[in-house]
């Protein structure tokens, strides 16, 4: 492994550094050369887990891990509680737990999986065998992290994750649950399910990354929403006000975080931070001044939607490189930015939406500076 890890496997040098690992290697160099890959990329992903540069992978098993920053704030809201994993996988939310939980044990249904939690975790963790859906354990909070890709391709319909997200709600009903989900679960087929407790969006670095379903004595009491911003250190819950007006463009547009979008708490967001919605069904808000940290879009013109009236208003504000965005309107962002082809010295951003509902839907375009 250490030889192997000294090979750069860069796209220039992949063929020549295999020819080589292979000569010295033989049959050994697949496995050494896609776990040099995987820790290099584990190294930003779960960056901060201890002794992570010397974990074991398979490729799909680093796919679906938590990203540290993600698996380490569900290990804080988790503190002072035994855990079962019991889709352990690698070890990625044990390695968070660890120091975290009272107690912890891990279980997988896959052999080789549990080798590599068994390599990469402490050993005071305990790791068998078993099936998430016959329970094992007793007083546990119990943790799952279902499958969602079949082939490469994501699986959608809840019932279709293994193990099944049914299934596991009925094994483990009356227990302390905490499962981790697609960030486009659909928040109503859940419900069908029989589930009535907290699902919380998570976001980091700009992107959604999950939603987690908290069950009813995991949460705050009436808490049934929640967007986690952990860029910011922010949570919005579903408990909070939500007066929300509706009105024109002030000075500044906000594109809310996509937790915040996912989990339904724009308007919650919007009071938090006195802002107001451009539209009711639209997610993008307005105000007169920022909320700290948060990127927004200065206005500076505002006009009827067309490519012409666009491509004219960015020649007035003599624009070069344009940021596009949409919400409520069928239109490519990179396809409209070919068209336009802007030629100019300032950095601007255009964004499109749909106003108003009906007959007296308009699509407008405002024209912005970004603040960074």
């Amino acid at each position: 492994m250490a030889e192997v890890a000294d090979y750069p496997l860069t796209d220039a040098t992949r063929l020549a550094d295999v020819a080589a690992a292979r000569a010295r290697f033989r049959e050994h160099t697949p496995a050494l050369v896609t776990t040099v890959l995987a820790r290099r990329r584990a190294d930003t992903k779960l960056a901060g887990l201890p002794g992570v540069g010397q974990w074991l992978f398979t490729e799909p098993a680093l796919q679906q891990a938590s990203a540290a920053a993600v698996a380490r704030h569900r290990a804080h809201r988790l503190a002072g509680r035994p855990v079962h994993d019991v889709t352990c996988s690698i070890g990625t939310e044990l390695a968070a737990l660890h120091g975290h939980a009272t107690a912890l044990l891990g279980s997988d249904i896959d052999p080789v999986r549990l080798a590599m939690a068994r390599h990469n975790l402490p050993g005071d963790v305990l790791v068998c065998r078993a099936d998430a859906c016959r329970p094992i354990s007793r007083d546990t909070v119990v943790l799952a992290d279902p499958d969602r890709r079949a082939g490469g391709r994501r699986r959608f319909d809840p019932r279709a994750y293994r193990p099944a997200l049914d299934a596991l709600l009925a094994a483990h009903r009356g227990r302390d649950l905490v499962v981790k989900c697609a960030p486009g679960i659909d928040f109503a087929a859940v419900a069908d399910l029989g589930f009535d407790g907290e699902i919380a969006v998570t976001s980091l670095a700009g992107t959604v990354r999950e939603a987690c379903l908290w069950s009813t004595g995991l949460t705050d009491s009436g808490v049934r929403r929640r967007a986690v911003l952990l860029d910011r250190g922010e949570e919005i819950t579903d408990t909070g006000p939500d007066d929300c007006a509706v009105g024109a463009a002030g000075r500044w547009i906000v594109d809310p975080d996509g937790a915040v979008v996912r989990a339904g708490l724009v308007r919650h967001y919007a009071a938090r931070h006195g802002l107001w919605q451009l539209d009711p069904a639209i997610a993008y808000l307005s105000g007169d001044r920022l909320p700290d940290g948060v990127r927004g879009f200065e206005v500076l013109e505002q006009l009827a939607y067309s490519e012409k009236r666009l491509r004219q208003a960015l020649a007035r504000h003599d624009c070069g490189a344009l940021e596009i965005l949409v919400r409520g309107l069928d239109v490519d962002p990179d396809a409209l930015r070919r068209r336009l082809r802007p030629r100019g010295a300032h950095p601007l951003s255009v964004v499109l939406t749909r106003l108003g509902d009906g007959g007296a839907a308009r699509a407008t375009a405002f024209v912005c500076r970004p603040s960074r």
